[in-house]
């Protein structure tokens, strides 16, 4: 360890006489500080820091003017934040009060319940069991001041526990690292392989919501869904880090300035080669199963749905690829869509009814759609964008049928709107 030793000091006859010296050097020799130099970093002949600001006092002075030591003070008493309201176990009715007044159903439940997760906010409102008046909702429903809300019982997902993850965890960890296309601090957009489903349902014990649990950060905060892909859905789905990020997402979706296109092996060649296909939809539900069907206006549950589609390839006028771009984002709309127009996406169980029609050889009679590619502003400036490669059962038809991947993609002359 160096000490620092004090020098005796000069006399005060000598101090004076170096001053004068001092003073008559400066008239003749210019100043180092106003040649033009920078001043920090540069002071001259003292290397010490802090040496071109004011002259350090001595330590026996600072003793002499020092004043005696205080008390030290107490702590002051910080106050406590109050502890959030409890999750119902039972079933509630809550009325929606001024303050609340044109929100969102999440945000209504965020903020009623903090710490609800959005996974198990989605859920809820998924399987009808919140509602508004009576009626089912959708989390992206505004609610007015007066309506009754019908609220299930809740629960707050278990928070991630320190130390090292579990075996199963860490393979779930390593699925998830695998499917990544990008990553920040702020956003993933995951390649989701076809039939892994986005959330949970009856009977479900994997999907990807479940697997994010894997990715719960010190605070037990876990990485958000932003949208949605049906399970025989390959491609980008992107997800949020943080809150921030959720929050900005969601609202380029919710204001359409999200770009998505799809890449689909279709039966027949669509005439025109490129086109618009604008209806309304409607969900019909079942005990086993809802498909959506083309509504007229003002039916109940019908939603305002568009596509712009577009002719890539086609091999024999038997099947093509089509790329499309949904301007909105219904449940089912492009496989619904490409139905309407009589020209069904290959491999789908639900909307594929063709009579008489036969698969080709050598092609997997599983799903042909992919989420090829998505643009969107970045929450803090500039764009995502990101393209998924094709699935291997595409992929396998796509060289089976002779179509170069690499064809330039006329879907990207499409209007936006």
């Amino acid at each position: 360890m160096s000490r620092r030793v004090k020098k005796p000091l000069a006399k005060k006859s000598e101090r004076g006489d170096k001053r004068g010296a001092k003073r008559s050097t400066d008239k003749r020799s210019s100043d180092k500080r106003g040649s033009g130099k920078p001043s920090f970093g540069d002071r001259g002949s003292d290397k010490r820091p802090g040496a071109a600001f004011s002259p350090r006092r001595p330590a026996a002075e600072f003793s002499r003017s020092a004043k005696p030591m205080r008390e030290p003070r107490p702590e002051p008493v910080r106050e406590e934040k109050p502890a959030p309201p409890p999750l119902p176990t039972k079933v509630q009715t809550v009325i929606v009060t001024a303050d609340e007044n044109n929100m969102r159903v999440d945000r209504f439940l965020e903020h009623r319940f903090p710490g609800l997760s959005f996974s198990h906010i989605q859920r809820i409102v998924r399987k009808g069991e919140l509602r508004i008046n009576g009626k089912r909702a959708d989390s992206k429903d505004r609610l007015e001041e007066g309506q009754s809300v019908r609220i299930p019982p809740l629960k707050l997902d278990a928070p991630k526990v320190g130390g090292e993850l579990s075996e199963a965890a860490t393979k779930t960890l390593d699925e998830l690292r695998k499917m990544i296309l990008f990553e920040d601090a702020d956003v993933m957009v995951l390649n989701k392989p076809a039939g892994l489903a986005v959330q949970g349902g009856s009977g479900m014990t994997k999907h990807v919501d479940l697997m994010l649990e894997a990715m719960r950060d010190a605070k037990g905060q876990k990485p958000r869904l932003v949208h949605r892909l049906d399970r025989e859905t390959s491609g980008c789905l992107l997800i949020a880090k943080t809150r921030f990020a959720a929050t900005a997402l969601t609202g380029s979706f919710r204001h359409r300035s999200a770009r998505k296109i799809y890449w689909a092996l279709v039966a027949g060649v669509p005439k025109p080669k490129q086109g618009r296909i604008s209806t309304y939809l409607a969900k019909d539900e079942s005990e086993e199963d809802s498909i959506m069907r083309v509504a007229a206006h003002g039916d109940e549950g019908a939603a305002h749905a568009v596509t712009y589609y577009a002719v890539v390839e086609a091999s024999a006028q038997k099947l093509c690829w089509v790329s499309l771009k949904p301007v909105t984002g219904r449940t089912h709309q492009l496989r619904a869509h490409m139905a309407h127009i009589d020209h069904a996406i290959v491999g789908d169980p639900k909307y594929f009814n063709k009579e008489n029609w036969e698969l080709p050889g050598g092609l997997q009679k599983r799903l042909h759609l992919l989420a090829r590619r998505i643009v969107i502003p970045h929450p803090r400036g500039g764009f995502i964008d990101v393209t998924a490669p094709l699935p291997p059962h595409m992929l396998q038809s796509w060289n089976l049928l002779g179509l170069e991947a690499d064809r330039f993609d006329p879907i990207e002359n499409a209007p936006e709107e």
